[in-house]
C-alpha cells in the first residue's frame, strides 16, 4: 500500500480533471472526436499504470523512463505496438546503421504470414515504405514457382514448370525440409524456372537446394550466358546455398534442371547497398502449427541462420481463428514452441508477433467479428509478453471489432466478399499502419 504519498495541488487539479475524463469519456458516442480520435483513444493516452511497490520512488521512476536523455523528449510507442525492453534493440540498431549509409548495413526482415502475404499483399507495402526510406537492398527471398495461382511477388514476375511442390501447409514433404519458404520443389532433367526482377540492380543471387544422395545439377543462367552451374549430390541429405554474382543490369535469369533429380527451395536476391530487404514468406493455409509440427528443426534453423534476420515477424492467426477449442488448449504451447525455436536458431535476432486482422462472419445478415478471434489475439498477446516479443495489434489498429463489415460496405471496397483478404487498397493500409508504428518506435529509440 501507497503511504505519505504528497501531491503537489496543481498536479492533484490535473489528475482530478482526467479522473472526471475518466468517468465521463466512456459512455459519450463513438463519432464524438477529439483531434481525429475517438474518446477512448484519447482517454488511453492518460491511463497509469503504476506498479505494485510500497515505495514512491520507484513510481516516479516508472514514469520516467531511465533510457531516456535528460531534456529529450519522450515519444511513446504507438498504442498497438507492445515492445518488452529489449525486445527490439537489435532490429532498431541494425536501422541506424543502414540509415547512416554504412557499407553492407543491410536490414533484413522475415515477415511469416498465410494467405494475403502468399500474394505480397500487405508486405509489399511495408517493403516499399522501408525502402523508401532507409534504401533498397534488394527483393530478398522467393520460391522457385507458384504453388497457388495467386502466389507472386510486387514488381517479380515468376514462369516455372516441370516441378512437383511440396507445400508444408498441404501436400507436405515427409521428410519435413521445407526450408526458409516453407514450401519444397522437385524437378527432373528439362525442369524451368525463370524469374523477372523488378529492376537492373541486384547483384547477387542465391539458391537454396537440398544436397542429398544421386542428387542431379542445374544451371542459372542470364541472357545467353550460364552464370552458375550447381551439382547437388552428396552422401547425406542437407540443405545447402548456391551463391552467385549476376552480371550487371540483369533483368532476369533462367534456372534449369541438367540432369537428374533435383530439389529446391527458392531463391534470394541481392543488392550491394546499405538498405532494408524484406522478404515475405507467405504460405496458403498457413497456421503455427505448420511450423511447430511439420518443418524439421535443424533444416529450418540452418535456414534462417543463413539469412540472418535482424527481425522476424510471425503473422499467423486468422486460419486458427474459427477453432475456438484449439485456440484454448493447444495453440498456446505451439506458438510457445515456435517462437523457442527461433530464439535457439537466432538468439540476437528481434522478434515480433503480429496479430492477424479482423475476420468477417456472417450472422443474422450482419458481417460481425467472431469471438473466438478475440481470444486468439490476446493469447498471442500474453505469450509474446511472456516470451519477450514485441506484439503489434493489426485488429486494434484497423479498427477493431466489425472493421471487416465497414470496409466491405465501403465504396471502394477494400475487402474480398469472404470478408477475411484485403483487396489492395485495403492491404495497404494495414502496412502503412505496421511500417508506420516500427518507425515511431524506432524514432522514439534511444539512438
Amino acid at each position: 500500500m501507497l503511504t505519505s504519498l504528497r501531491v503537489p495541488v496543481k498536479t492533484a487539479l490535473a489528475i482530478g480533471f482526467f479522473g472526471i475524463l475518466a468517468g465521463v469519456l466512456p459512455f459519450l458516442p463513438l463519432p464524438i472526436r477529439f483531434g481525429g480520435a475517438n474518446p477512448r483513444q484519447f482517454l488511453s493516452a492518460f491511463s497509469l499504470h503504476l506498479p505494485a511497490t510500497e515505495s514512491p520512488a520507484p513510481i516516479a521512476a516508472a514514469l520516467a523512463p531511465a533510457h531516456i536523455e535528460k531534456n529529450k523528449p519522450f515519444v511513446p510507442p504507438p498504442a498497438d505496438l507492445s515492445i518488452p525492453p529489449g525486445s527490439l534493440d537489435t532490429f532498431f540498431a541494425a536501422l541506424r546503421r543502414t540509415e547512416s549509409k554504412e557499407t553492407g548495413a543491410i536490414t533484413r526482415i522475415l515477415h511469416y504470414g498465410d494467405s494475403p502475404t502468399t500474394a505480397d499483399s500487405i508486405t509489399a507495402d511495408v517493403r516499399r515504405l522501408f525502402q523508401q526510406r532507409f534504401g533498397d537492398a534488394g527483393h530478398g527471398f522467393l520460391l522457385i514457382a507458384k504453388p497457388w495461382a495467386w502466389y507472386g511477388h510486387s514488381g517479380v514476375t515468376l514462369d516455372a514448370k516441370g516441378w512437383r511442390i511440396e507445400a508444408a501447409s498441404q501436400a507436405r514433404a515427409a521428410d519435413g525440409l521445407h526450408g526458409l519458404g516453407g514450401v519444397s520443389f522437385r524437378g527432373e532433367t528439362g525442369a524451368v524456372s525463370i524469374v523477372r526482377l523488378p529492376d537492373e540492380l541486384h547483384t547477387r543471387a542465391t539458391v537454396y537446394y537440398v544436397a542429398q544422395p544421386e542428387g542431379g545439377a542445374f544451371s542459372v543462367s542470364a541472357g545467353e550466358t550460364v552464370i552458375s552451374e550447381t551439382n547437388t549430390a552428396a552422401g547425406a541429405k542437407y540443405p545447402a546455398f548456391a551463391e552467385f554474382p549476376l552480371p550487371a543490369r540483369t533483368r532476369s535469369i533462367e534456372l534449369r534442371v541438367t540432369s537428374g533429380n533435383v530439389r529446391l527451395l527458392g531463391y534470394r536476391f541481392d543488392k550491394d547497398q546499405p538498405g532494408v530487404q524484406y522478404s515475405s514468406l507467405g504460405i496458403n493455409g498457413a497456421q503455427v502449427q505448420m511450423i511447430a509440427r511439420f518443418f524439421e528443426t535443424t533444416q529450418w534453423a540452418i535456414a534462417l541462420q543463413h539469412e540472418n534476420p535482424d527481425l522476424v515477424v510471425l503473422n499467423y492467426g486468422t486460419n486458427e481463428s474459427i477453432f475456438p477449442a484449439y485456440i484454448d488448449k493447444q495453440y498456446p504451447d505451439e506458438l510457445r514452441t515456435v517462437i523457442r525455436r527461433i530464439r535457439q536458431a537466432l538468439p540476437r535476432a528481434s522478434l515480433l508477433v503480429m496479430s492477424p486482422m479482423d475476420r468477417g462472419v456472417l450472422e443474422g445478415g450482419e458481417i460481425v467479428t467472431p469471438p473466438a478471434l478475440q481470444k486468439l489475439i490476446e493469447v498471442q498477446k500474453t505469450v509474446a509478453a511472456e516470451t519477450g516479443c514485441a506484439f503489434f495489434n493489426t485488429f486494434e489498429a484497423m479498427g477493431g471489432l466489425g472493421t471487416m463489415g465497414r470496409w466491405y460496405r465501403t465504396q471502394p471496397r477494400l475487402v474480398s466478399a469472404d470478408f477475411m483478404h484485403p483487396l489492395p487498397q485495403g492491404a495497404a493500409k494495414v502496412g502503412a499502419l505496421f511500417e508506420q508504428a516500427l518507425v515511431q518506435a524506432y524514432e522514439g529509440a534511444e539512438k
